[in-house]
Formats: C-alpha cells, structure tokens, sequence
C-alpha cells in the first residue's frame, strides 16, 4: 500500500525532540520509573495532583516562573507566577474547609477560560475533593443533568451564568449546598450564594494538603451515551502520572516551553492538557478567555511566543478557509511543534501545517475514558498524515474483534479492520462509569479496554481510525449524545418523536441534523422549524443542539422500539437502506 509520509529530520530541530529511540523507549519504559519523576507529598502522604502541579514548583526554582499566562477577551492580562497561584489555590482550599467541605465531596466548576476556573479545580483538587468541570456553552437541562448525577455539592460559576442556566433548575439540586459566584456583571448576587472574591480574600494563605492515596478519586468527567444518560468516567490522582509523561511524549513539552492548549476545560482536553499536564512539567500556559477568531489566534501565538501548540482539527480547518495568506503574514519564531485532537485530522490539515507554518501538525488519539494520549504522531518520527500515529511507550494497543461470549481475538494481520484495543493498566485509566458497574465492565474483555472506536493498524505499526461503533456525534470537537438532543426536542408540544444524527460538514466534521415527527394537530412549515431550533438552543445551548431540522412523517424503529439512527443515516447520505456496512462492521 502507497503510503503518503513527511519525513522527519530530528537532528536539525532547534529543541532535540523526545523518543529519538522509539523502539528502545518503548522496549525500556516502566510507570513505576514515571512515577519516580514526580515528588510525591511530603512525608510521604501520597500522591496529589495539585501538590504535583503547584505546590513544588512553588517550592523550588520556579518559584516566580509564569504559571499562566491569562489573556481577557476584552484585552485584560493577568500574569501568575507558580508561587501567586499556590497562594490562590491555598486560599480556596481553606474555604472550602470553612464551609465544611470534606476529602471526596463533588465540587462543580462551570465557567468560562477565566483565571478563577483554574484557582478553583486546583484548589478543589488540593483539598481532595472530586472536580468536575463542566462545558459553559452548555443549556440548562445537561448543567443540571450532570450536576444530579455528580451529586454536585459546590459550584463555582459566574453570576451570570448561575443566573441564566442555574438558578431556575437549584430545586432539582438537593445535593448542592454552596454556590460560590465570581461576579462578572453590575448587580447584587442573588440570595443564597457567596461571593467568590470575598471568600477567597478572607481565607489562609497556606495550606497543608492531607494525606492523598493515589488511588482515591480526582476528577469525573462526563460524556454522553446513545442510551441518553451522560456517562461519568472517573478518574484518580494517579492520573498525573499519565499526564506528565504523555505530555512529555506526545506533545513534545520540554523545560521552559510556552504551551496552549485551545480546549475548553469543560472537556477532558482542556483539563488533562489544558490544566494539569503542562503545570506538572513546570511550564507557562497561555489561556486564552475569547472564542475562536482566526486573527486572535495568529497574533497570540506570534505575540505570546508559543512554541507549543494543541488544538483542534475544527480550528484547523476554519483557519484553512482563511487563506493561507493570513498565516504567512506573522512570524512564529517560538513555534516548535503543533498537535491537534478530538477527532481524525484529515491528510490535507496536516500538510496545510507545513504551508502555513513550517510545520506539520500531528494528530494523535485518545478517549474521556482514557485520561490522557494513547497513540500519537511523535515529534522525532515520520509522519503518516491521516494516521492517529503509534502507541506511546508503555500503551499497548490491538485490533481485536469480539466474541459472543464476550472474548475478543486480537487480529495481528497488517491492516485488519476491527475494534482499537488498550491493554489495561495505564495511571489515567478511568476507575468507573459513576452509577453504573455494568456498563463499566462492557468495556473490557479479560485485559483489554475496549475503545468502541474502528481501526487498522498498518504493516508499520501506525494506527488509522476507521469510525465509530456508536451512534455518537463528534462536532467542533465536542462529544454529543444523540438521545439527550432528541429528549429535548421532545419537550416542544409539537413533537412527538425525534432522531438524531451526526451529518458529514467539512469545517466542523459532523453537524447536528434532527429528523421530527410531528404530533397530530400540528403541520410542518419554516416558522415551526425556526421554533424548534431556537427552543432546542435555549435548552442545550448552541454547541450541542441541531443545525438542521428535517420533518418526517414517522422515523424507523428496531422490533424493541428503539431508534434505527444508522437508517437515518444512510438516507442523508444516500446510502442503500438495506446495506449499512459502510456505516458500521457487522
């Protein structure tokens, strides 16, 4: 098979890159000797992810180092040192004690990229609690859905966005005892609420963490199902092991670096590499508040002097459709080595790299399930563009087909088609699906995680993503879960039933479509249309609620009622109803 590589010339880089050796690194590499690069809590009281991060930096030589690097989206700067964000996390580590929060309560954060976000999982994560963040493009009905499964009993958020998204919903939050709000506009907080700053000003500086078994949970991270409910993968403080190692790995990090990582904190992204990872290695992360704008992003990697970059294959490709023109206008002498995730880059992304910047950008693959990269394209190895790249050292991966009786067979054939498999026993591998045992144990067969995501491996040992295995929808690089769509369109009196799929878009890879069936009494037109889009945005919020709405008269079913989404599917793309095999292996 004709394979399209960019070849790599290691010894020219200005920065020697890591896994020179690949094959020797992966031959040679323990966990337990990762484990070993990191600190510990002093006394050896365990592992902590927080201590990791902040407080032995703050300790050290990188004392006054930046740790981020904030920028407003109306211009604002705010620069903290290692020490100045130890103080911050302290301090919200000691309220939460005062209010007589416990190790293990589940502490919520919803807000956007602003620096109290990261004072708040830090310090939450500190005073051992379970942090969630959550997306802030989210509707109502999925903040209060996750809270309620997370058994939220803190939330730290703004006060606009308790007012527009969660104030109407607290009487579906039995469990939430403390809404600390970050004011953000002119006005009283509303009643039952504290006040962030004055919180944080009367609170100690210092703050001893106790005795953390790395084991012990961390963060819960929510994803959605084709069932309906989200998932709650969670995940412990051993994670950091995975973290500060895969990002040494996969994205290159070395001493000194200025990394950003463009993903909203309220996915597993923006927390493993968008918080934990580069703050353990000690570097500075850039935080960008404002959304994407092409321009915005050129100017601050140039003006920042980024030398690493992490972001998203949406992003990509809206900055393709600029032109490269605009690209070539700045000058990027720190960029060193870009990464994108969240869902297969395309070959022509990652050349577009090279046109656009000097250098090429290297997809890698992973999983909320996960916790941290599994496979990726490293900085010293060549490039297979359109290939999610090799297993990291200590990761082994297989194609491997399962059984009826619930074994799998792995398939050792180059090129094979068949389920991306991990053996079990990486530090960030997810400990439980909250609630749900069951389905937690579905996901593996003897040894092996079972991802639900299609692939191939090739004769060289690079892994190429093939599809999905569920009905998920991946857009803009968000995880969205047909069944909670369609719940909320059925809450318009007009619907009586809804399906929903992901539509093939070349900017943001798939789009949300609706097909509705109307109730008797109602008739399709534009204006109820209209209706339904802006009813389903005002309870979803726009990252996750259909683009497109279709009438349809009655939608497919299995024989046990539920929705035949794959159909749907084939007739949007004009496939053959009676052949899906393109859409999914049998």
């Amino acid at each position: 098979m004709d394979v399209d590589i960019i070849r790599k010339q290691p010894a020219g880089q200005r920065v020697q890159p890591h896994l020179l050796d690949y094959e020797a690194a992966c031959a040679h590499f323990s966990w337990d000797e990762a484990r070993r690069a990191l600190d510990g809590l002093p006394g050896d009281l365990g592992l902590n992810i927080a201590h990791e991060a902040v407080d032995r930096h703050a300790d050290g030589a990188r004392a006054e180092r930046h740790a981020l690097r904030w920028r407003g989206r109306q211009g604002e700067a705010l620069d903290l040192s290692y020490a100045q964000l130890r103080e911050l996390t302290s301090r919200f580590a000691n309220a939460l004690a005062g209010l007589g929060v416990a190790a293990g309560d589940p502490v919520f954060v919803l807000s956007g990229r602003i620096p109290a976000l990261y004072v708040a999982v830090l310090g939450a994560l500190k005073h051992r609690c379970v942090v969630t963040p959550l997306f802030a493009a989210f509707g109502p009905q999925p903040i209060a859905t996750r809270m309620q499964l997370g058994q939220a009993r803190v939330l730290v958020t703004t006060a606009s966005l308790y007012r527009r998204k969660v104030q109407a919903l607290r009487g579906q939050l039995p469990a939430l005892r403390h809404v600390l709000l970050v004011p953000d506009e002119p006005g009283e907080l509303p009643p039952d609420t504290l006040d962030w700053n004055a919180l944080l000003a009367s609170a100690p500086t210092r703050y001893a963490i106790g005795a953390t078994d790395a084991q012990s949970p961390a963060l819960l991270h929510f994803t959605s199902g084709t069932t309906g409910t989200p998932k709650g993968a969670l995940h412990v403080h051993q994670a950091v092991v995975a973290h500060q190692a895969t990002a040494r790995y996969a994205l290159d990090l070395h001493d000194g670096d200025v990394f950003w990582c463009t993903a909203d904190p309220g996915w597993v992204t923006g927390t493993s590499y968008g918080i934990v990872a580069p703050l353990v290695l000690g570097l500075t992360l850039l935080v960008d508040e404002a959304d994407f704008e092409a321009q915005r992003w050129y100017e601050l990697l140039e003006r920042e002097r980024v030398s690493v970059w992490y972001t998203a294959p949406t992003a990509v490709r809206m900055m393709m459709k600029g032109g490269i023109q605009a690209a070539r206008a700045r000058r990027f002498e720190s960029l060193r080595f870009i990464a994108s995730v969240g869902e297969p880059l395309n070959p022509q992304a990652v050349r577009w790299g090279l046109e656009a910047f000097g250098l090429p950008i290297h997809d890698n693959w992973w999983q909320t399930e996960t916790g941290g990269i599994m496979i990726a394209n490293f900085a010293a190895l060549d490039i297979r563009p359109g290939s999610m790249g090799r297993p990291l050292p200590g990761i082994t991966a297989a194609i491997v087909r399962r059984h009826e009786d619930g074994s799998v067979a792995v398939l050792d054939a180059p090129d094979a088609e068949g389920e991306l498999a991990l053996r079990r026993g990486w530090p960030s591998m997810f400990r439980a699906y909250l609630h749900e045992e069951a389905r937690y144990a579905r996901c593996f067969a003897g040894d092996w995680y079972l991802s639900g995501d299609l692939a191939r491996r090739d004769a060289d040992g690079y892994f190429w993503f093939v599809g999905r295995a569920d009905d998920m929808i991946k857009s803009s690089g968000h995880l969205i879960g047909p069944f909670e769509v369609e719940s909320a369109l059925m809450e318009h009196p007009a619907v009586h039933e809804a399906g929903v799929i992901g539509k093939p878009e070349p900017t943001i890879g798939e789009l949300v479509k609706a097909f509705v069936a109307l109730k008797p009494g109602f008739e399709a037109s534009e204006a109820l249309r209209r209706e339904l889009l802006g009813f389903a945005r005002t309870r979803l919020g726009a990252a996750v609620a259909p683009k497109e709405i279709e009438f349809s008269p009655g939608l497919p079913r299995t024989r046990s009622g539920k929705i035949l989404r794959r159909l749907l599917k084939a007739r949007e793309l004009g496939l053959p109803e009676g052949d899906l095999s393109t859409l999914e292996p049998p």
